[in-house]
């Protein structure tokens, strides 16, 4: 789209079709048609629109020509060709005034020494065919030393702000000895000029960077300023490009505009691999205009290490380790103190004086399937995990005591020598009940509690839901130290000192020596047979 034309209706005006400079040998056809006509603008000199070279003329343009002009390009050596589309307006001037502000062709200039203003649609009218041109602005006739004229343009001298508002130009065209009236409404506006300094560095601002020895590192130079100033660097106050060759050099010019709409140009100074010799050595930025040179440098340093960041990166990585460490002890704490005392203090024998490392503390008199199998468990199950697998020494009474040794001396001086009190529950009815007022557990419980402050082990047979019925000992010690509950069925498997249940008790008895111990073949316990041994 070549852009918008305007005129007042009776005027003349021309419209020029571009060509590009491949073309302007000559060898091509253009050719004027009006937008929708398939019919090509001719090219009589006489007719009112006609089309000379690449200019289309309206002598003079009517009402009705407005609308879209097209100019098609064709190459007589190619097939292939080119639509290049403007506009006309053509507008009626309302009577009584000497400009119609719609229609106004807007210009903008700035606060300088001197600027110059165009009337427009002019440029292919012949200088020997036009009369002087005349300027009004708000239909005032310029006149004062202000101002001058320059074939059809007008020139303000020390524009300002005040210089703004419609101007009109206005001069007589004489074409094949008709005179055609040419008038062009203008709006101007006028805009400060940005102040006349030099440039600007943003970056650098005489500072260093720390460089590894060896490594690539590109600077940039960054600058603001008007239109023509020039940006470069400098080593040793000789150019970059010419005293450093490849190894140091300068890219081109970078252009942007900045938010003001000044240019920003940039300029990369780049070393593809940092020498012994560049450091503490200033590279300077220059950049200079009609209004002065500024400068500003950067400096190469040796890197330093970054102790803060050492230390930062090991504090977070120690505290990540503890963190894995910590959960990784929380869910296979128990495996890791057992492989501990298996392994490393497997030679460290307690010498603590004491004879047993666990008193079992159980009911003894009642009847049901339910005792049976607690008296199977302490009896049997118990002493072939922990004695025979394990090495442990425990007491129980009834098995470990002699006839007719009163049970209270018994237990006082056996606890007395045990390291650990095994406390073993049945159900909440019979542990209520047998656990109640027995002298062996009130001793027990005196020895746990209250004097030597013995560990206790507390073992549910099957899994007790409620703890109000039980002694308030009992609940006691459920609440500080929790309870281990039996899930076995007496087989094999479950006699086996690595299940979890005997590994949870292994964790809570005291270390012992490595034994090698042989394996001792159970023989199957029945219901019949335990049955029959209660009989």
């Amino acid at each position: 789209m070549l852009g918008q034309s305007l005129v007042p209706d009776g005027q003349p005006i021309a419209i020029k079709c571009s060509l590009e400079k491949s073309l302007q040998s000559g060898d091509y056809n253009l050719t004027w048609y009006k937008g929708g006509n398939q019919t090509a603008v001719p090219r009589d000199k006489l007719s009112r629109i006609h089309q000379q070279k690449n200019l289309i003329w309206f002598l003079p343009a009517m009402l009705e020509d407005s609308g879209d002009y097209e100019c098609v390009i064709s190459c007589r050596n190619l097939t292939s060709f080119r639509r290049m589309c403007t506009k006309l307006t053509v507008f009626k001037r309302i009577d009584g005034l000497c400009i119609n502000e719609k229609f106004a062709v807007e210009e903008v200039i700035f606060t300088v020494s001197s600027a110059k203003v165009v009337c427009p649609h002019l440029d292919y009218f012949r200088n020997e065919d036009i009369q002087p041109v005349l300027w009004y602005k708000d239909c005032q006739l310029l006149e004062g030393k202000r101002f001058a004229f320059s074939n059809s343009d007008l020139i303000i001298f020390n524009v300002s702000v005040h210089d703004r508002g419609n101007y009109t130009c206005e001069t007589t065209y004489i074409y094949n000895g008709k005179q055609y009236n040419i008038s062009r409404d203008i709006s101007l506006t006028v805009e400060v000029s940005p102040p006349k300094k030099p440039p600007e560095i943003s970056y650098p601002r005489n500072n260093s960077i720390e460089v590894e020895l060896g490594s690539q590192v590109t600077v940039d130079c960054n600058t603001t300023g008007a239109d023509g100033y020039e940006v470069f660097w400098t080593g040793n106050g000789v150019f970059i490009d010419v005293f450093y060759e490849s190894r140091i050099s300068a890219s081109p010019y970078e252009e942007e505009t900045s938010y003001d709409g000044r240019p920003m140009h940039s300029v990369k100074l780049i070393i593809s691999e940092v020498s012994s010799e560049d450091y503490e050595q200033p590279f300077v930025c220059q950049a200079s205009n009609a209004f002065g040179q500024v400068a500003s440098y950067i400096i190469l340093k040796h890197r330093v290490p970054d102790i803060q960041r050492w230390v930062t990166g090991g504090l977070v990585s120690l505290l990540i380790l503890i963190f894995i460490t910590l959960i990784i002890y929380k869910i296979f704490k128990i495996e890791l103190v057992l492989w501990y005392r298996n392994s490393v203090c497997a030679f460290a024998s307690k010498e603590d004086g004491k004879v047993y490392d666990a008193y079992v503390l159980y009911a003894k008199s009642s009847g049901g399937r339910s005792f049976y199998h607690l008296e199977t468990f302490v009896h049997r199950i118990l002493p072939d995990v922990l004695e025979q697998q394990c090495g442990y020494n425990l007491f129980i009474l009834g098995r470990d005591d002699l006839p007719g040794e009163a049970v209270a001396s018994v237990a006082d001086e056996t606890l007395k020598q045990s390291r650990r009190l095994i406390i073993i529950l049945g159900s909440e009815t019979s542990s209520c009940c047998l656990l109640e007022d027995t002298c062996e557990k009130q001793l027990a419980m005196y020895n746990a509690l209250i004097r030597d402050g013995i560990q206790v082990i507390l073992i549910e047979m099957v899994e007790i839901q409620d703890y109000t019925s039980m002694p308030e000992s009992i609940r006691y010690i459920k609440q500080k130290h929790g309870a281990i509950q039996w899930k076995g069925n007496f087989s094999d498997k479950s006699r086996s000192a690595n299940t979890r249940f005997w590994k949870n008790v292994r964790y809570q008895m005291p270390s012992r020596k490595k034994v090698s111990y042989s394996k001792v073949c159970l023989l199957p316990l029945t219901l019949n047979n335990t049955s029959a041994k209660g009989s």
